[in-house]
């Protein structure tokens, strides 16, 4: 619903009365937008946006809605009872909440880190260096709001750009970090292969409280009003890039919500018509059986909780209750196979109570964590992919201002998402071992066995211990070959001075 005060239009409340179904009208996914130019500059600009506009409100409707959906806006809230309507419990199970909360968890519980490619010492320092700078900036708060966004609606946004306000002395970082709004922000692709982005838009409001859009495209900045570019107020794009990137939780743009968003609304209709029940038995209706009663009488005896009957001779009179409980037993057996249900769609484990010979490593197996683990893998990749393109926006602004090496390219640095540290910490630990007594590197052993939230930093710090306790191939060769002319001396020494008689 909206107001208007002074001028100005705002939400007050929002309500999801009608089903998803009939919001996103049987397509599920977020639509990707697209055009079919080489290039958007200012001959197209307009028309180009007025063609992605009219995909991204049907985008903003559904991310709207699955938006207020997860807070506990959801259907059955707004439902209509026929029968008994003075008895209406509309109970919200918010598992969209449980569900965005899980995937969240899964992919930005733990910071994600840069890590080093190769075994290049300098490089090694400068990605440290790099993820001291994401540090400072809080990078985790926002990877946090991304995870939320891509699960709830099913894509994300990320922005960067260059902060002048930094104060460097400080140590604070000169890149600034934001997570848009999906329902504000988009960027159009191309339809060629490699679907490289052709602009970035974003949706504000100016002074008199009217839409405006900035369209930001390799070259330039086109601040757009009432279909017209606005000159005074575009300008060159100083970057060369469009600093906008996306975060599709997936290739389809599927929120993890919508694909069982139809099995949370039946979990609310069961629960709220159970309540319904016990208050309809609580409640229920009074049966008078060969006798009369008036209004008076009978608050009187909802007051004293007894009443006087008397039967004519060969009537029988009688007082009850219509009443027929529903079976909770039954009903809580559909609901529990929904809810099973719906873990199994979404990857996530159960809660199921342990058996006494279970151990550990049986009940991970299970219950779902290992399948939930290998879902969340399936999901990395995309991930990563986003964050690349995110870094490159990072390391431009960063060597523009000369506080990271130019020889760091993209192509030397990946991409670390880590979870459960602690599950298995012996086996994990062990395995350290058996991979560095067999020679494997010792950077590629602690990034490979999972312990740490941040490989590099921890092997930039161990690698004078690791260095005393490990030796290279060459360092051996070089020890043996030191300790060989130490004795080949020695037996020199010993010929030239021979011990004499009797000693």
């Amino acid at each position: 619903m909206f107001v208007q005060k002074g001028g100005e239009t705002s939400v007050i409340y929002h309500k999801n009365r009608e089903s998803f179904l009939d919001v996103c009208h049987g397509v599920f996914g977020r639509k990707v937008i697209k055009s079919h130019v080489k290039e958007i500059n200012a001959a197209n600009v307009v028309q180009e946006l007025g063609k992605a506009l009219v995909v991204h409100w049907q985008n903003r409707r559904e991310i709207d809605y699955l938006y207020h959906y997860m807070n506990g806006n959801q259907p059955i809230l707004y439902r209509e009872k026929q029968v008994r309507p003075e008895i209406k419990n509309n109970v919200v199970e918010n598992h969209a909440l449980e569900i965005v909360r899980f995937m969240m968890a899964q992919s930005f519980g733990e910071p994600v880190q840069y890590v080093s490619v190769d075994k290049d010492e300098a490089k090694t320092q400068e990605i440290d260096k790099l993820n001291k700078m994401m540090k400072s900036i809080d990078k985790p708060y926002y990877d946090i709001q991304i995870g939320e966004w891509q699960s709830n609606v099913g894509t994300a946004y990320r922005y960067n750009w260059s902060n002048a306000m930094a104060n460097i002395g400080l140590g604070e970082c000169p890149v600034g970090i934001d997570t848009p709004d999906p329902r504000y922000n988009f960027v159009v692709y191309s339809s060629e292969f490699g679907s490289r982005p052709l602009m970035s838009v974003t949706q504000a409001k100016d002074d008199m409280n009217e839409n405006v859009y900035y369209c930001s495209t390799p070259k330039q900045v086109y601040y757009i009003k009432n279909s017209k570019i606005i000159p005074e107020k575009s300008a060159p794009n100083g970057y060369g890039r469009i600093m906008l990137v996306e975060f599709p939780n997936n290739v389809r743009r599927l929120s993890d919500i919508e694909i069982v968003i139809t099995m949370l609304d039946a979990v609310n209709g069961m629960q709220s018509n159970r309540m319904d029940g016990i208050d309809q038995f609580v409640q229920a209706f009074m049966k008078f059986v060969n006798c009369e009663i008036n209004e008076d009488d009978f608050l009187r005896m909802c007051q004293l909780g007894a009443i006087k009957i008397k039967s004519q001779q060969g009537v029988q009179a009688d007082v009850d209750m219509i009443s027929n409980e529903l079976n909770q037993e039954q009903t809580q057996v559909a609901k529990d196979d929904l809810y099973k249900n719906i873990l199994i769609i979404e990857g996530m484990p159960n809660r199921e109570q342990n058996t006494g010979g279970d151990t550990g490593q049986a009940v991970y197996l299970r219950n779902g964590w290992d399948f939930a683990e290998q879902r969340a893998k399936i999901d990395e990749p995309v991930i990563i992919k986003s964050e690349k393109e995110a870094l490159k926006n990072v390391l431009m602004i960063l060597r523009t201002k000369q506080l990271i090496s130019s020889g760091l390219k993209i192509n030397d640095i990946d991409v670390k998402i880590t979870r459960n540290k602690t599950d298995n910490m012996l086996v994990k630990a062990q395995a350290l071992i058996y991979l560095l007594e067999k020679g494997i590197h010792p950077k590629i052993a602690i990034k490979t066995c999972d312990l740490w939230g941040d490989p590099e930093k921890v092997y930039v710090q161990s690698k004078p211990y690791l260095d005393a306790l490990y030796k290279t191939a060459q360092e051996m060769q070089a020890e043996e070959e030191r300790k060989s002319a130490q004795s080949l001396e020695l037996l020199k020494t010993q010929s030239k001075n021979p011990p004499k008689g009797g000693e």
